[in-house]
């Protein structure tokens, strides 16, 4: 989407990322969600305030069914907000008392939708939070995209038409093996921000992991999952959220994880490619996004010589990145001639770049130049999150380009159908509360603008307000949990989050070699949004699934006495 890329940009020149995260759950009891759907139901037929509205939980139940790989599966759909509240806010405190100060205090009423298989056990079925990143993003990518029950059909590498948009059965829904809750950011969806000092209540890296931690508990009580197998699924800066909830989620709530799930990771933002130029000295993003590069180049057919096997190809650039590549940038200013000539003509051989606009570029080529160069002679901007899709070049002169086909080429299709299934099938948005029975979807929200990026690491006594680094965060998680996996899925044509930027990163967790086996990392022929290729979505969902059910286990029988 045109407002998506915009704050993308801005995201990798603050050292930023965009990102998504996925969850799913298990039904809760069945006889308690009965009971609350009247009530929904009759609460809309009422004239309510919107403050009223916005500051009470709300649900709507629904009923629906999805063929995933041949199997039927009967759900229960429930969308609806929980309210969290700021960092130290005290659950003892009555919402009476905050009618009569001036302004009440922060709160964000988050929208979630639910889908609980019907008939299982909690106990025995798993429960997988799902989210998107931005930061500022909803869910709805992940939602209509990937693993909801109804999914969007947009074009694999170019732009998808307009109006009407086709939305089918999801034969890749997870719902085959887990119950799944979408979140949407505070700020987004169907979700808003009230009282003192919102924005920046909820807007900063510590604040929203905060705001995620507490509406996974506080979901996990309200609908009787606390016995339940559960995951996090993070993208983009989800992956990010994902670390440091993973962590607050058993430091300050007690709550073990069985694992968590990263889609396009950047965990340390001082590799961002996009934000590399503002960090003079810093030349390690460029070595970890030369292999995207090369992908790049190599689909659209760039390269000066024939590469027949893309994996083997890719070895081979991730070999000179580590060592010819990096010894060559660490040289500076001080590189001789001989050793800079070499270096130019082996980034040539793999990016297709022209030799003398390598020169130019001291051997360091950020993210958007690439994507201006690489077939700047057809006047093509390439695809920053899904580096597959190309587009007309806006500005024949500029250094950058100024959109992203990609997020172009695919967000109407997203935006449309989520409004058309959230109204029409799960009953939601058109509450009385908001003037003639309408309320917007927001499917991004200016949180980038306002982003507080400080962020207090495990174990430390104050914030770092750098680069945000939250490997730590993991770490710490994986820790106090040995037996929590994680699981890294990547996209080769990804050039917002680079595939070998989180390799790179799960080898540099701080933490032991045994350790270290409990992390699964798998790349597909697919961009940032991995699932917007469907033979790359039928991929993740398989492995995905697999990756559930072999981290997870039936209760253990009590002994007969």
């Amino acid at each position: 989407m045109r407002t998506k890329q915009t704050g993308l940009k801005l995201a990798g020149l603050l050292a930023t990322v965009s990102v998504f995260a996925a969850g799913a759950g298990l039904s809760a009891q069945p006889v308690a969600r009965a009971a609350e759907a009247p009530q929904a139901t009759e609460a809309a037929k009422q004239k309510v305030s919107v403050e009223d509205f916005l500051g009470k939980p709300q649900s709507v139940t629904s009923n629906g069914s999805v063929t995933v790989h041949g199997a039927h599966i009967d759900y229960e759909a429930v969308s609806g907000t929980l309210i969290v509240h700021k960092a130290g806010w005290d659950d003892s405190e009555r919402p009476e008392a905050d009618k009569e100060k001036s302004q009440p205090e922060a709160a964000a009423s988050m929208y979630y939708v639910a889908y609980f298989k019907k008939g299982v056990r909690p106990e025995n079925r798993p429960i997988t939070f799902v989210y998107n990143g931005g930061p500022g993003s909803s869910s709805v990518w992940l939602h209509m995209g990937a693993f909801g029950p109804k999914r969007v059909v947009t074009s694999d590498d170019s732009h998808t038409p307009a109006a009407p948009y086709a939305i089918v059965n999801n034969n890749d829904s997870l719902l085959d093996v887990t119950d799944l809750v979408f979140i949407d950011a505070p700020g987004t969806g169907y979700g808003r921000l009230i009282g003192k000092d919102k924005e920046k209540a909820f807007w900063g890296t510590d604040p929203d992991a905060g705001a995620f931690t507490d509406f996974i508990a506080q979901f996990l009580s309200r609908f009787g999952r606390y016995n339940s197998p559960k995951y996090l699924f993070g993208e983009s800066y989800g992956t990010t959220r994902s670390a440091i909830v993973a962590n607050k989620l058993a430091d300050d709530k007690g709550i073990d994880l069985n694992g968590v799930i990263l889609l396009s990771q950047i965990m340390n933002y001082d590799n961002d490619i996009d934000g590399v130029a503002m960090n003079p000295s810093i030349d390690q993003p460029y070595v970890l996004a030369l292999p995207s590069y090369a992908a790049t180049a190599w689909y659209h057919k760039r390269l000066p010589a024939e590469h027949p096997d893309l994996k083997a190809f890719l070895k081979e650039v991730e070999h000179f990145a580590l060592t010819d590549y990096t010894a060559a940038l660490q040289e500076g200013n001080a590189i001789s001639d001989a050793q800079r000539d070499a270096t130019a003509q082996k980034l040539h051989d793999y990016t297709g770049l022209p030799v003398d606009y390598i020169k130019k570029a001291d051997l360091r080529i950020n993210g958007g130049e690439f994507e201006k160069t690489l077939q700047g002679d057809k006047d093509l901007d390439t695809g920053r999150l899904d580096s597959r899709f190309s587009g007309p070049t806006m500005d024949k002169l500029s250094q950058f380009s100024y959109y992203d086909p990609q997020s172009s080429a695919m967000s109407s299709a997203y935006i449309a159908a989520f409004n058309d299934y959230a109204r029409n099938t799960l009953h939601y948005g058109n509450s009385p509360a908001f003037g003639e029975g309408y309320q917007e979807y927001k499917f991004f929200s200016d949180a980038i603008m306002k982003w507080d990026f400080s962020h207090k690491q495990p174990n430390t006594d104050f914030p770092i307000h750098g680069a945000v680094n939250v490997l730590p965060d993991l770490a710490s998680a994986m820790k106090h949990n040995p037996s929590l996996k994680v699981m890294l899925n990547q996209g080769y044509y990804d050039l917002g989050t680079p595939y070998y930027e989180g390799i790179y990163e799960m080898k540099h967790l701080p933490i032991s070699r045994d350790l270290s086996n409990n992390i699964q990392i798998v790349q597909y022929d697919s961009g940032h949004m991995v699932y917007a290729n469907q033979n790359a979505l039928t991929q993740l969902h398989d492995n995905v699934a697999k990756f559930i059910t072999q981290t997870h286990s039936a209760p253990a029988a009590v002994p007969a006495k």
